[in-house]
């Protein structure tokens, strides 16, 4: 674990400034969220600011899992490598009923991608290697200054700029923003200035998250039991994280005493009883947790939007709360961008509400479900649950009923009135328009590797349109079986039209440069 300050507290230029500096965008917020946000605006040459009252990366290793479209984001933002070697990588899983295992799982079982389905990795290694990369950039000259240590206590929107009021140990000072990002998590102050709220659903039921470090010989997968022999009537989960760090959550239902339970001696023996006596750990942190499962009910307040924990929260099962806030932020940065570049008007900014509340919602459904089905509220749903488990173990009908945390997916923007209309006769459902671009071996490496930055064009079997001055990414030669399968399906060539974000803009079976200069102006919000 991290403890010394990274990214300490220094005096800015603009605090010896008669008047407030104004800044471009200014992030509030230096989790993952905000600081993935700092790289992918900087590496876009928009200068940025981060602000955090903290100096340091997160206590305890808070999330861990992190999914294949997070891993592919990361690529993009030159940190994907640095993650995955670092990372304990897994596809697999098991789900045990009471002293059995009932079935095991595979998250990725075809073949022809470059990315794991996850990576586990503690979030304060995911923070360091977020810092280090803004170092880089800061290296190479780029637009980017994190500040440490300032605490945002005051925010005044206006028009075209918003004023921010800032504390340190030298005292205090304000600057302006033409943008503000809002990353400053679940309990966000930014949220409680502008006397915003949530609306959703928190559940009655606590979980211990347990951190030990140990030495097993347990393989590298996802566990989760329901009602097992060393905590009956409720669930557990066993996850392998990197420095030989095993994370550990154990229900415990609703009325506890919080303090009690998270007494050293009181987990000891739980975990024991879950492990072994025989087994010897040292832990490393312990806390409880509540289910949430709620939002704003917009994200974007004028020139202050919300993203990550700040604007949405679910429940852990099911890795959605740190993947589904750092694909906020790949939804919401290409288009700041090209608004301040003059590219597209400020209403671009109400798709990002509608497309990343579409996702929340759908993130929000499945954390609700999973969370249903493993803390059943009525003696009914538990009959029904424990059937369902039953089931499962000798029928593989049963199996997509169990819901042990059904695992993050990035959303697919169906209804975005930035797609346009699918002229791909035949092309497959997976890359569909308002889909994120499926990896598939592609030249002499992999598809994926090719896109993202900025609008480009995806000729498979055909020429591509010379339109709007895009980047053209081409087959060489022979197309592999996977791309083929994933992008054309029962067509015989296509054009892709791909976003920023790698979203699948529009695709056709022949495009003229019309055809895209008409597609990209509805992607930037141009036409409705």
């Amino acid at each position: 674990m991290h403890d010394e300050p990274l990214y300490p507290y220094s005096r800015s230029t603009d605090q010896d400034a008669r008047n407030p500096v104004r800044h471009r965008i200014a992030i509030v917020g230096a989790g993952p969220v905000g600081l993935a946000a700092g790289i992918d605006l900087a590496m876009k040459n928009i200068p940025v600011v981060i602000l955090d009252e903290n100096d340091r990366v997160s206590h305890g290793s808070r999330a861990i899992c992190f999914s294949k479209r997070t891993l592919e984001i990361a690529d993009r933002l030159g940190l994907g490598q640095t993650l995955l070697d670092k990372g304990v990588q897994w596809n697999a899983g098991k789900v045990f009923f009471r002293d059995r295992k009932v079935y095991d799982f595979n998250l990725l079982p075809e073949a022809g991608h470059s990315r794991p389905a996850f990576i586990n990795l503690q979030q304060y290694h995911l923070e360091h290697a977020l810092v280090e990369r803004i170092r880089s950039l800061q290296g190479d000259g780029l637009p980017i200054d994190l500040r440490g240590g300032g605490k945002v206590e005051a925010v005044r929107p206006g028009e075209t700029e918003t004023a921010i009021d800032i504390s340190t140990p030298d005292g205090p000072y304000s600057i302006a923003a033409d943008w503000i990002i809002a990353c400053d998590g679940a309990t966000s102050g930014l949220r409680d200035m502008l006397g915003l709220g949530f609306t959703g659903r928190v559940f009655e039921d606590n979980f211990l998250i347990a951190d030990v470090t140990m030495e097993v010989e347990f393989p590298t997968e996802r566990w989760f039991w329901f009602d097992p022999p060393f905590n009956p009537g409720q669930s557990a989960l066993l996850h392998k994280q990197p420095d030989g760090v095993w994370r550990i959550d154990l229900q415990l239902g609703w009325n506890i005493d919080r303090k009690a339970e998270v007494e050293p001696e009181r987990v000891r023996a739980r975990v024991s009883q879950m492990l072994g006596a025989d087994v010897r750990f040292e832990l490393e942190w312990v806390s409880i947790y509540t289910f949430q499962c709620r939002r704003m009910d917009r994200f974007r307040h004028g020139r202050i939007v919300f993203a990550g924990d700040s604007a949405h929260q679910v429940s852990p099962f099911g890795a959605r709360g740190a993947n589904s806030g750092i694909q906020d932020v790949d939804n919401l940065c290409w288009k700041l961008a090209a608004i301040i570049n003059g590219e597209a008007p400020e209403s671009l900014l109400d798709s990002y509400d509608r497309e990343r509340i579409q996702a929340a919602d759908e993130n929000i459904l499945n954390s609700t479900r999973s969370t249903d089905f493993i803390t059943p509220k009525s003696d009914m749903s538990r009959i029904f649950r424990n059937a369902v488990l039953d089931l499962s173990e000798r029928h593989s009908f049963a199996r997509p009923f169990v819901n042990s945390g059904r695992l993050s997916l990035p959303s697919t923007y169906d209804g975005s009135t930035l797609n346009s209309a699918d002229l791909l006769e035949g092309g497959p459902y997976s890359s569909r328009p308002g889909a994120p671009c499926p990896d598939a071996p592609f030249n002499d490496g992999h598809l994926l590797d090719h896109l993202g930055g900025r609008f480009s064009l995806l000729a498979i079997g055909r020429e591509a349109p010379t339109a709007a001055n895009l980047p053209i990414i081409a087959s060489k030669s022979d197309i592999s079986p996977e791309m083929r399968e994933r992008y054309l399906g029962k067509a015989r060539s296509a054009v892709y039209l791909i976003r920023p974000d790698q979203h699948v803009a529009a695709r056709w079976s022949f495009a003229t440069a019309e055809d895209v200069r008409s597609a990209l102006e509805r992607a930037t919000g141009k036409t409705p």
